[in-house]
């Protein structure tokens, strides 16, 4: 085993594309003459490996077990992924032949994916949220030899698929003992009789610019993309992103809660805690559902990555336990809010002085707050994947949390730009990730333009989609986001839309659509989501929904929160439920609502910008309802789908 073997870094095997579509064909990088872009290419194991060798003995992996936290330590995370490998050679793991890993956050999932790398096959997250047909197809697409499941639910998902030689369920007993289905314990001992040696000629045959990893875009439309990410997307990006914001080895600790089958989670909980020697703990499988807080509040983790829903319910949570508060605690947080607003924004503009009151408002709010919250340790909050509305980023501000916004995507392994506590502006995206540029291609008269990215994080290309392949990447090599954004005098990239969600009206008008939505949510407090509609149509309308409560299964119900009841209250009006107010057409809410309307059109820029029309969905969009992706991104085909006949209803048709 790895003793002797020092970190030589890998020869890159030549290759002359930028990019390939095939398992495995090797890309050739796109090296700087200098700076971080210049940095010799690593695999997935020399970091692993260069991690274990200084930090063997430091905590990397915890988990629940029964209630109780248990850890592996960076030699045991090492060992475990090692036998892994092996138990995926002795089970006929093909090189470059895919492993799914279908089921939530644990350490587990981290072992069967860097022990598939290591034996060569190609590591690949499968959304829980997948139908059996969307696992089909991933399954076959990247050829999978072995599946790894979290439990019966999943499992049954996928017991019939070709190139399959085995199933490995990670957690409880099997409900059924079929062959070719093992348990996590059975699979581990496995690979028990394949010599060290073996497993270590294959791990050195691996090359920096060659595939280890699949990132299946959430297909909004489509079918899903398999991302192809070689070692050095990987490696270079996680010490690049690290590096930029300040990354101290062996003294980070984070909570793993998010999709590891997203690029966000997995770069973040995986790869960049693996490069600082950080540690990853395990959430809930019920995090998202309520169980997030008392973890982040056990954990009190370094730092804190949540999508914009997620800051959203802990906005809503709060102020909801701020509504009960007495009139003298209102007071004392209206007043400490001032003031950590006034101080956040100081912050942001590089002027280190308080507001008076600065230290008493600290003492008697802010720090409560982070405690409560379980951030008290917190260096930096982060928010990313889909845009977040000002209204929630200044409710955190003025609790003295600033939540910086990243911006990425798939195919740019992870992050492109990053705010950071050095560099921030309110409602940017921050900016380049060092060794990387951004070029904004055919820009209008306002410096509009499609963002390009250029560097060692963009992916190798779309596995077996050589047509889709040519929307992406332009003949120099580039990547094109599809999202439209400007820079500020600073540099500061600010996302102004996405091509493919700008609503053309009959006018010839562009509008995107995500700025009227925000800004009517900050308008009328009691609506969930809306959606803009009117491609091709003479006006603009509107598709919302009001803030329910979610059953155990993550479903919305009719239920009102109890902010939204409030709401009502507030208005004359007593409604518990969502029903009760569309089924009445409740006056007042739906004044109200018109009226926050008539203001948002107040401020548009022109006639075609104004919504004319709009009606209350009966549920909210869910990502079991399908309106959703995976990280709470909304799924607008999808959504124009499934409420056809109310938007028809608008245009008359």
């Amino acid at each position: 085993m790895y003793t002797v073997h020092d970190l030589e870094y890998t020869t890159i095997p030549s290759a002359h594309d930028l990019w390939s579509t095939v398992k495995n064909k090797p890309v050739k990088l796109r090296m700087e003459t200098s700076g971080l872009g210049s940095e010799p290419p690593m695999t997935i194991h020399q970091m692993f490996l260069a991690t274990v060798q200084k930090y063997g003995d430091y905590p990397a992996l915890r988990g629940k077990k029964d209630g109780t936290w248990v850890t592996l330590t960076y030699k045991e995370y090492y060992q475990h992924a090692r036998a892994a490998a092996k138990s995926f050679l002795k089970l006929g793991l093909e090189r470059f032949h895919g492993v799914g890993i279908l089921g939530f956050n644990s350490p587990e999932w981290f072992i069967a994916d860097v022990g598939c790398i290591l034996a060569g096959g190609l590591a690949t997250g499968v959304y829980t949220t997948n139908s059996p047909e969307a696992c089909q197809y991933v399954a076959d697409n990247c050829e999978a030899n072995v599946l790894v499941v979290e439990n019966n639910k999943q499992l049954i998902k996928i017991l019939q698929l070709p190139h399959l030689k085995a199933i490995v369920q990670y957690k409880g007993e099997l409900e059924q003992k079929l062959p070719n289905v093992y348990t996590w314990a059975e699979f581990m001992k496995l690979g028990e009789s394949v010599p060290d040696v073996e497993l270590d000629v294959l791990i050195d045959s691996q090359k920096a610019n060659e595939c280890c990893t699949l990132i299946y875009t959430s297909g909004t439309t489509g079918n899903p993309k398999g991302v192809m990410l070689s070692h050095d997307n990987i490696t270079w990006t996680a010490t690049a992103a690290g590096l930029m914001t300040s990354l101290k080895m062996s003294e980070e600790e984070i909570v793993s809660y998010l999709p590891l089958s997203h690029v966000a989670a997995q770069v973040q909980d995986m790869w960049i805690c693996m490069r600082f020697a950080a540690i990853t703990n395990f959430a809930e499988p019920d995090a998202l559902k309520g169980s997030l807080a008392n973890t982040l509040r056990e954990v009190r983790p370094t730092s804190f990555l949540g999508v914009p829903r997620v800051w959203e319910k802990m906005q809503e949570a709060m102020k909801s336990v701020g509504a009960k508060s007495s009139v003298t605690k209102k007071k004392i947080a209206d007043w400490a809010k001032g003031i950590g607003l006034q101080a956040s924004y100081n912050a942001m503009n590089g002027d280190s002085s308080v507001p008076w009151g600065f230290t008493l408002a600290n003492a008697l709010v802010f720090k409560n707050v982070r405690k409560a919250l379980g951030l008290d340790r917190c260096k930096a909050c982060y928010t990313g994947a889909a845009p977040i509305t000002k209204d929630t980023l200044e409710y955190f501000m003025s609790l003295y949390i600033t939540a910086f916004e990243l911006y990425g995507m798939s195919e740019s392994t992870g992050p492109h730009t990053i705010s950071w506590a050095e560099g921030y502006r309110i409602m940017s995206c921050g900016k380049v990730l060092t060794g990387c540029k951004t070029k904004l291609d055919k820009p209008d008269t306002d410096g509009n333009g499609e963002i390009c990215f250029w560097g060692r994080h963009v992916f190798m290309g779309y596995l077996n989609m050589p047509d889709k392949i040519e929307e992406a990447l332009d003949a120099e090599g580039w990547l094109h986001s599809g999202d439209l954004g400007k820079h500020d005098k600073d540099d500061f990239l600010y996302i102004t839309g996405r091509i493919k969600e700008l609503i053309i009206t009959a006018g010839g008008e562009n509008v995107p659509p995500v700025p009227t939505e925000d800004a009517l949510k900050e308008e009328v407090s009691i609506i969930s989501n809306a959606m803009l509609v009117g491609d091709k149509k003479k006006f603009l309308s509107m598709l919302l929904t009001l803030k329910c409560n979610i059953d155990d299964n993550g479903d919305p119900t009719d239920e009102l929160t109890p902010l939204a009841v409030e709401f009502c209250r507030q208005h004359g009006v007593i409604a518990s439920k969502v029903s009760e107010i569309i089924n009445k057409t409740e006056p007042a809410i739906y004044k109200v609502i018109q009226e926050g309307i008539d203001r948002v059109n107040a401020k548009a820029t022109s006639n075609a910008q104004r919504v004319q029309k709009w009606t209350i969905l009966p549920r909210d969009f869910s990502i079991s309802g399908g309106e959703l992706g995976p990280t709470m991104k909304l799924k607008r085909p999808v959504v124009s789908k499934m409420y056809q006949e109310d938007i028809n209803k608008f245009y008359g048709e």
